[in-house]
C-alpha cells in the first residue's frame, strides 16, 4: 500500500472518530455539518454562477462584439448565433469523451443514486458536471442551473457523509441538505430550498432531526449567497394583488391548462430524446449538432438561449411589446423553448429542467392574462400576476411538487396577495398532470427501467429481475390420473412439497401439494380409487416469464402459497418452469450483495 493511500486511511479514521473525540451527540454533530454544508453549498452557488458568467462572456458577449449584432435587433449577421450552442457541443466532446460516465443520469441519475443506492456521490462530477453545465448555459443551450447545482450541493453532502463514515439514512439527509444549499442559493429562497429537499431528493420523507439539518443548510447558504450576490432573487417579480373575487375562478382555468400543458411537455420531451437516442450518428457528434439545431431556433427566437431569465422578468413586468400577438407566443415560443431544451438535453448537453419549466409556465400564463385583459379590458387584470402564477403552477406540474413551486413563488415575490392564486394553480396543476401522466420529469425515465423511487431499494431490486431469469426450468410435474396410493409412494423420493399435474397433452391442468394429501392420507381404502386431480386445485395461481419478481411475490403473498407454475401467455396451459419463495429470495440476495459491493468500491 502506498504512502498516499495509507495517509487517507489514517485521515478517514481520524475524522470518523471526531464526533466521539468532542463528546457531542449525533444528532449535534448532523447540524454542524449542515452548517458547513450549506456554507460550501453557497460558495459553490457562486463559483457556478460566475462559470456560467465568464463562459456567456467568452461566447455570447464577444460574439457579438467581434461580428457587430445584438440579439435584440435583426440583422443578416445575427445568423452567426446559429454556432454559438454548437461551439459548446464542441467544448463537450473532450467532457464526453474522457469523463463521460459523470455526464451520464441528469438529475433522474442523481435521485436513484440518493434513494436506492446508499447516496454515496463520487467527488469528481462536483467539478466536471458542474463545468460541463456551465458550457451549455454559458453557449446558449437551452436548459436550467438548478438541477446541476442541487447535485454539485449534493455531492458535497455526500462526501461530507463518507468522511465521516455516516449510515445510510444520515448519509441521505447531508445529500439533502447539500441539494436544499443549492436551490436557496439560487433564488436566495430558503423555504424553498427545504421543500425541494424534502418534496423531491427525499420523496416527502419527513423525520424531524432531517427537517431541522436542511432548515440550517437551506439558510446558510442563503446568507452566503446575500453576501456575495446581494438580497436579490435570480428572478425579480413585482407585487400583484387580486383586484375581484371572480379572478379565482380565472385562475382555476389557468391551473387547469397549465397542467395539461406539463403532461404535454413531460411526453413530448421525452419522445424528443428518444428521436435522439436512435439517430445513427457518432455519441460525440450529437452535442454539436443539437446545438446548431438550438442555434437555429435561437435566430428567430432569441428568447430559448440560456436559463431564460431574462425573458421571465420580462413577461413578470408585463412588457406587452414581447409577446403580441397572445397565440403567437403560446403556440410559438412555449413550443420553442420546449423543443430546444429537449433537443439540448436530449443530445448530451448536460443541464437542469428547473428553469425551463419556470419559462414555459411564465410565458404560457403570461399570454393567458394578456388574452384575459383584452376581452376584459376594464377589469385591471394584470397579465404579469397570470406569469407570476403560472410559472409556479407549471413547475408544481411538470415536477409534482407543488410544495416547493408554492413557497418559491411566495420567496420571490415576498407578496401575501397572491399565495391563494398560487395555491390553487400549483395543487390544480399538479393534480391535472398527475391525471395524463402519473410520473413527473424526474422519475418518467427511471419508471421505464422498471424503477419506483418511492417503492424503496428491496422492490426495486425484485423489479429488475425477471421470472424468466430465475425460475426452475426442469420441472417435477405428475400426471392428473396418478392415483393416491401413487402419489404417496411418489412424494417419499421427492423433496418438493408442490407439484402441477398435467394432462395426457402435457398441459397444466392444476396443482396439488403435500398438505392437500394429509387430509385423507389414513383413508386406506381411498387410496386406489382416488386419483390426485380430485384432490388438486384446479384454478392454479400462474406466473409469466416477462413478469418481475415482485408481480410474482405478490402473487405468492395474496395465499400463502410457496411455488407458482410458469406458463406461456397465449393459451396458459403450457409449463415452461416454476418459481418459488425461496428461488426469489436467494436471487434478490445475490443482486443485493453485487450492488453493495459496486457502491463500496465506488
Amino acid at each position: 500500500m502506498s504512502a498516499v493511500r495509507i495517509s487517507a486511511k489514517r485521515l478517514r479514521q481520524f475524522t470518523a472518530s471526531l464526533p466521539g473525540y468532542f463528546h457531542v451527540s449525533e444528532n449535534t454533530f448532523l447540524i454542524i455539518l449542515a452548517v458547513l454544508i450549506g456554507l460550501l453549498g453557497g460558495l459553490g452557488n457562486y463559483a457556478f454562477r460566475k462559470t456560467i458568467e465568464f463562459v456567456h462572456w467568452g461566447v455570447f458577449e464577444q460574439g457579438e462584439h467581434l461580428l457587430g449584432f445584438s440579439l435584440q435587433e435583426w440583422s443578416l449577421s445575427r445568423l452567426a448565433v446559429i454556432f454559438f450552442p454548437a461551439v459548446g457541443g464542441i467544448l463537450m466532446v473532450p467532457l464526453w469523451h474522457w469523463f463521460g460516465q459523470d455526464l451520464k443520469g441528469g438529475f433522474a441519475g442523481f435521485l436513484e443514486r440518493v434513494n436506492l443506492r446508499g447516496a454515496k456521490l463520487p467527488l469528481r462530477p462536483i467539478f466536471t458536471r458542474g463545468f460541463a453545465s456551465a458550457i451549455t448555459l454559458g453557449t446558449g443551450g437551452s436548459a436550467g442551473q438548478e438541477g446541476p447545482i442541487a447535485a454539485i450541493g449534493g455531492a458535497i453532502g455526500s462526501q461530507f457523509g463518507q468522511m465521516f463514515k455516516m449510515s445510510g439514512d444520515r448519509l441521505k439527509v447531508l445529500v439533502a441538505c447539500g441539494a436544499a444549499a443549492g436551490v436557496a442559493a439560487t433564488f436566495n429562497a430558503p423555504i424553498a430550498g427545504v421543500f425541494f429537499a424534502q418534496e423531491i431528493v427525499l420523496l416527502s420523507a419527513f423525520e424531524l432531526s432531517s427537517f431541522t439539518s436542511i432548515v440550517i443548510a437551506s439558510g446558510m447558504a442563503t446568507v452566503v449567497s446575500r453576501a456575495l450576490l446581494g438580497n436579490i432573487s435570480e428572478i425579480y417579480a413585482p407585487h400583484y394583488a387580486v383586484h375581484s373575487f371572480w379572478e379565482f375562478g380565472l385562475y382555476v382555468l389557468l391551473g387547469l391548462i397549465i397542467g395539461a400543458l406539463a403532461a404535454a411537455f413531460i411526453d413530448t420531451h421525452f419522445r424528443i430524446k428518444d428521436r435522439i437516442d436512435a439517430i445513427k450518428v457518432h455519441r460525440l457528434a450529437k452535442p454539436v449538432l443539437g446545438g446548431l439545431v438550438v442555434g437555429l431556433i435561437g435566430v428567430v427566437f432569441p428568447q430559448v438561449f440560456g436559463n431564460g431569465y431574462e425573458f421571465i422578468e420580462t413577461v413578470l413586468l408585463g412588457d406587452q411589446t414581447w409577446y403580441q400577438p397572445t397565440w403567437y407566443l403560446l403556440a410559438a415560443v412555449v413550443l420553442a423553448k420546449a423543443v430546444a431544451t429537449s433537443i439540448t438535453l436530449g443530445s448530451g448537453l448536460p443541464g437542469g429542467l428547473f428553469a425551463p419549466c419556470l419559462f414555459l409556465g411564465a410565458v404560457a400564463g403570461g399570454s393567458f392574462g394578456h388574452l384575459l385583459a383584452q376581452l376584459f379590458p376594464s377589469a385591471g387584470i394584470a397579465p404579469g400576476a397570470y406569469a407570476l402564477v403560472g410559472m409556479g403552477a407549471f413547475l408544481a406540474a411538470a415536477t409534482h411538487s407543488p410544495m416547493t413551486a408554492i413557497f418559491l413563488l411566495f420567496e420571490i415575490t415576498d407578496s401575501y396577495e397572491v399565495i391563494i392564486p398560487i395555491m390553487l394553480t400549483c395543487v390544480i396543476g399538479t393534480a391535472m398532470a398527475r391525471r395524463f401522466k402519473k410520473d413527473s420529469l424526474e422519475t418518467f425515465e427511471l419508471t421505464r427501467a422498471g424503477i419506483d423511487l418511492e417503492s424503496g431499494k428491496e422492490r426495486n431490486i425484485m423489479k429488475s429481475l425477471k421470472v424468466g431469469e430465475v425460475m426452475v426450468r426442469d420441472v417435477e410435474t405428475i400426471p392428473e390420473s396418478m392415483t393416491l396410493g401413487q402419489f404417496a409412494e411418489f412424494i417419499e423420493q421427492t423433496k418438493h412439497t408442490n407439484f402441477p399435474l398435467v394432462d395426457a397433452g402435457g398441459e397444466l391442468t392444476g396443482i396439488i401439494s403435500v398438505q392437500d394429501f394429509m387430509g385423507v392420507v389414513f383413508e386406506r381404502d381411498l387410496m386406489d380409487l382416488v386419483v390426485v386431480k380430485e384432490l388438486a386445485t384446479e384454478k392454479v395461481i400462474t406466473a409469466h416469464v416477462d413478469e418481475d419478481l415482485d408481480q410474482a411475490m405478490r402473487k405468492i403473498g395474496y395465499r400463502n402459497i410457496e411455488q407458482l407454475p410458469v406458463v406461456d401467455r397465449e393459451t396458459h396451459r403450457i409449463l415452461l418452469g416454476i418459481i418459488s419463495r425461496r428461488d426469489m429470495v436467494s436471487a434478490y440476495n445475490k443482486v443485493l450483495m453485487s450492488r453493495s459491493l459496486e457502491d463500496a468500491d465506488e
